[in-house]
């Protein structure tokens, strides 16, 4: 035996060694971050079950118009359903690859010699030809597969990058829709605090004329004034931006009708947080993330076959003849089948292979990211929610004694015990207790919205997991 011959054989030997470890999937571990065994936020977890549409729990119909009408017309949304429609494309088109290319031909011709600028007619022929060629690649190292497979692991990932795309605006919505009709109650407390504080300068501004308060004084109070119009001013500005924010997300220029103007009658109800390990099917934040490293794996086996060499079988038939009559009188068939092998490319093949394992080596670590934001995601709505119903309890509290400490001033001053001076400080006690517990109840309820999407809003996974949520680093 040659040493040529020697030589190719060891080629060969050590390819078909590449060509088992690129089809051979690494050894399986666990690759998600340790999480802990229940939240660390007060509350108890319970079971994790959350309706798709968990809005309507708040009890706003306004608000679930709003929701709906976000939903059809969001240009996030539209997007994220445009890249779906490309996965999907791109999938069928990755598919294809694997199945036999059949192409059809058809040529006329027509030759003839010239001879001092004219044509000879003797000498013209006349051709006419047909044919079918085919052309398919033995998958053996499995390149077509994997690439298939990449392409139908992406599909994944934009299906669940558009279910994250929802997920997110109607929370987007429903969070500006709660912090628009908060800021509208404020704004009516605000007003009649300014009202009062305006009887208090009123009052300040007689003694003043009856040499009974000091200039102190009244500046004093026309400084509270000023301070409550300000307050006022930048209360209104919250509100629009709020709704300008809401027709943003609605895909709208013009800001959309809101005639709610309380959140007194909304209660925000009791969601069960499940364990940290729930996260991992009911977040498609965290799917997206699988899908995206299960493709990124599939593009490191299909990188490694494109090193190893490619058999192409192909098929044709033709036919041919001087008249479209006899075209078909001496048919052709062709077979073959041929190799080609990678020899010197400079190095391309190979750093693509590295391209494809340092990108998969990213995802990994964007995969993990993930679940740990979700886990932080939760942690963080759990113990918002557990803080502000917390502090609502205690304001309820401050509340109910400036209630009864403006009772008691109304009866002393309507006995003359008291001045209406000390009337109208108990009032805007009132009025600053009552704008404490606006808020509370705002940020109560933006904390459950916040809870919801942490949670996964009630999405689940259409199908089975991707699968690869256990591969090992190689």
């Amino acid at each position: 035996m040659s040493a040529v011959s020697s030589h190719a054989l060891t080629l060969l030997a050590a390819a078909l060694l590449c060509a088992c470890a690129s089809t051979t999937p690494p050894p399986l571990a666990a690759t998600a971050p340790a999480l802990p065994a229940q939240w660390s936020a007060r509350g108890g977890p319970g079971p994790l079950s959350i309706a798709p549409g968990w809005w309507r729990s708040l009890g706003s119909a306004e608000l679930d118009a709003l929701v709906q009408a976000a939903q059809a017309q969001s240009l996030d949304v539209a997007a994220a359903a445009a890249r779906l429609r490309q996965a999907e494309a791109t999938a069928r088109q990755a598919g294809a690859a694997r199945l036999p290319a059949v192409n059809a031909t058809a040529d006329a011709s027509r030759q003839a010699r010239f001879s001092g600028g004219s044509s000879t007619e003797g000498t013209a022929a006349n051709r006419y030809a047909a044919g079918l060629a085919a052309s398919y690649e033995l998958d053996f190292w499995g390149r077509q597969r994997a690439g298939h497979d990449s392409a139908l692991a992406s599909l994944r990932a934009s299906r669940f990058d558009r279910d994250t795309v929802g997920l997110t605006l109607t929370a987007a919505v429903a969070e500006a829709w709660l912090r628009l009709v908060g800021g509208r109650e404020r704004l009516a407390i605000a007003g009649l605090n300014l009202h009062s504080a305006e009887r208090v300068l009123a009052l300040v501004e007689s003694r003043a004329r009856a040499g009974a308060a000091t200039p102190l004084e009244l500046a004093q109070q026309r400084g509270l004034v000023a301070a409550q119009r300000q307050a006022i001013e930048a209360l209104r500005q919250q509100v629009q931006d709020q709704h300008t924010a809401l027709a943003v997300l609605l895909g709208q220029a013009s800001a959309p009708a809101v005639q709610a103007d309380s959140l007194v009658a909304l209660q925000p109800p009791a969601v069960g947080a499940g364990l940290p390990a729930d996260l991992l099917v009911r977040r498609p934040d965290v799917a997206r993330a699988e899908a995206q490293l299960a493709a990124a794996h599939a593009d490191v086996q299909a990188a490694r076959a494109a090193l190893l060499p490619r058999i192409t079988l192909s098929a044709g038939l033709g036919v041919g003849g001087d008249r479209p009559g006899r075209a078909f009188d001496h048919p052709l068939y062709s077979l073959a089948a041929g190799l080609t092998a990678p020899i010197f490319g400079g190095g391309r093949l190979a750093a693509g292979a590295e391209i494809a394992q340092a990108r998969r080596d990213e995802l990994l670590a964007q995969y993990q990211a993930a679940i740990i934001a979700a886990v932080g995601d939760a942690e963080r709505a759990l113990q918002a929610v557990a803080g502000t119903g917390a502090q609502t309890a205690a304001q309820a509290q401050v509340l109910e004694q400036a209630q009864q400490a403006y009772a008691l001033a109304q009866v002393r001053y309507r006995a003359g015990a008291d001045t209406l001076l000390t009337l109208l400080d108990a009032q805007r006690t009132l009025y600053a207790g009552q704008d404490h517990a606006a808020q509370l109840r705002q940020a109560r309820l933006v904390a459950a919205v916040a809870l919801y999407k942490a949670l996964g809003g009630g999405w689940e996974a259409p199908g089975p997991a991707p699968g690869l949520a256990t591969m090992e680093r190689p």
